[in-house]
């Protein structure tokens, strides 16, 4: 069997859909993360199955709905960022 490459396009539809499993609470940040970091390193679609073969089918999203999801869940994960960079900040200057 021949493994189809994946294009940019796959890989942030399938980035889409571990947003909404994060936001439907399937998925914690760092494990959102980790699967992010799975979806850019895929070289085929079988790779990128890879990031969400545990996950269940999801129902195509509204068009609006969809764009206030991924704008919220990208505020969550942005001030979860900078938490972390902010508390890696504070102990390397106080420690």
């Amino acid at each position: 069997m021949v493994a189809v490459r994946a294009s940019d396009e796959d890989r942030e539809r399938v980035i889409a859909d571990l947003q909404r499993h994060t936001q439907a609470g399937r998925l914690t940040l760092d494990e959102f993360s980790d699967r992010v970091d799975t979806v850019y390193a895929a070289k085929t679609l079988d790779d990128l199955r890879a990031a969400v073969i545990d996950l269940p089918a999801l129902t195509p999203p509204p068009p609006a709905a969809a764009r206030r999801e991924d704008h919220q869940l990208l505020l969550t994960f942005a001030l979860a960022l900078l938490a972390v960079v902010l508390i890696g900040t504070a102990y390397t200057l106080f420690h």
